[in-house]
């Protein structure tokens, strides 16, 4: 169907001159005594004349102002192939196909500059949380020094006992910076795998055996979910998988409830790969926050209400160990039912396939 707006300027420039010369043919033949030859002579001359001004007006006045606006779209400097694309290809496009590439060029910077309040956001975020990790260890161990040098020094027990509440937070003070030092190689890309087979049952009862001591306070259960006891083998980085477990389980007893269930979930879920699950009946979270729990620092505002520490990075160090994988880590969670938390790994058959 024929539609102006859709014309190239050659094509405007001829409807124009169409336009304008078929009635003053006709003219010349009704009303001025001219025989048909010459009305269409007239005609043809004019309808030219007319077509070669428009096109010239169109691509002097128009097309170079649009030029200039692809220039600044673009913000480079101009090589040889786009000037030939200013040149033969630009002046082809119709106006509305500029104007959707100035729409699209629109909307391209708007995405950009929501990116840029949102990460302008999470770094101010980020350093507020970084000086809140920091500083409260640091202010705790200038008390107890401080503490010691005025006097409670010459008291034996007093001054053991801020010298180990010193030393507990000088280790998590050591234990944030080896976190943050990971984080960062993580984001780097600096990881590196060292894959084998390995039952996931069998770490996870390793990782309950060594995490026993702090779900006895809250007489917390660790359990694999009954009918989840057959061997699954997985082919992953068995240490990296075992500091995921270690600080999903180790989340799921600090918000956990008393007397409550950490459950762990494992299946076969189509022959390629396994679904791992850590499972707890605790607080759960809020779903405005569900989306920002792998931020580095950050915790619900429940959470932040509880004497809980650690450095905040855990769940952000398990999100890249499992992409480093290969693999999503996704959550689940109802406030005062519960959280779930599950990443997949490639099983041993589909590490088996991939082999000649």
């Amino acid at each position: 169907m024929f539609k102006e707006k859709n014309l190239s300027p050659r094509q405007l420039a001829l409807f124009t001159a169409l336009v304008l010369s078929v009635p003053i043919g006709i003219g010349f033949f009704a009303f001025g005594g001219h025989s048909w030859r010459e009305a269409i002579v007239s005609c043809v001359v004019i309808c030219a004349g007319s077509y070669a001004l428009i096109l010239y007006i169109i691509q002097r006045f128009i097309y170079r102002k649009l030029k200039l606006i692809y220039k600044f779209i673009y913000q480079t400097k101009a090589s040889k192939k786009q000037e030939t694309y200013y040149k033969y290809i630009l002046p082809q496009k119709s106006i509305d196909e500029v104007r959707e590439d100035v729409e699209a060029w629109g909307k391209q910077k708007r995405r950009e500059i929501e990116l840029l309040k949102r990460n302008e956001t999470f770094r101010k975020e980020f350093l507020q949380n970084l000086s809140h990790e920091f500083k409260t260890p640091v202010f705790a161990i200038q008390g107890y020094i401080e503490t010691l040098l005025q006097g409670a020094m010459d008291e034996h027990e007093m001054a053991e006992r801020f010298l180990k509440k010193a030393q507990r937070n000088v280790e998590r003070l050591s234990h944030l910076i080896q976190d943050l030092d990971e984080i960062s190689r993580l984001e780097r890309g600096e990881l590196k795998l060292h894959r084998s087979n390995f039952v996931i049952q069998d770490l996870v009862r390793e990782v309950y055996e060594s995490l026993s001591l702090l779900a006895e306070p809250m007489r917390i259960t660790l359990q694999i979910k009954k009918g989840c006891e057959a061997p699954l083998n997985v082919w992953a980085d068995q240490e990296k998988i075992r500091q995921v477990l270690i600080n999903l389980v180790d989340n799921a007893v600090k918000y956990g409830r008393q007397n409550g269930n950490v459950t762990a979930s494992l299946y076969n879920t189509d022959g390629q790969n396994i679904l791992v699950e850590i499972s707890d009946d605790g607080m759960g979270i809020p779903e405005s926050a569900l989306g920002r729990i792998f931020e580095r620092f950050y915790r619900t505002p429940a959470g932040r209400g509880r004497d809980i520490t650690g450095s905040g990075l855990g769940l952000a160090i398990c999100k890249h160990i499992i992409e480093a994988h290969g693999h999503n880590i996704h959550v689940r969670s109802t406030e005062d039912v519960g959280t779930t938390i599950g990443f997949t790994l490639a099983s041993r058959e589909a590490e088996r396939t991939r082999k000649p």
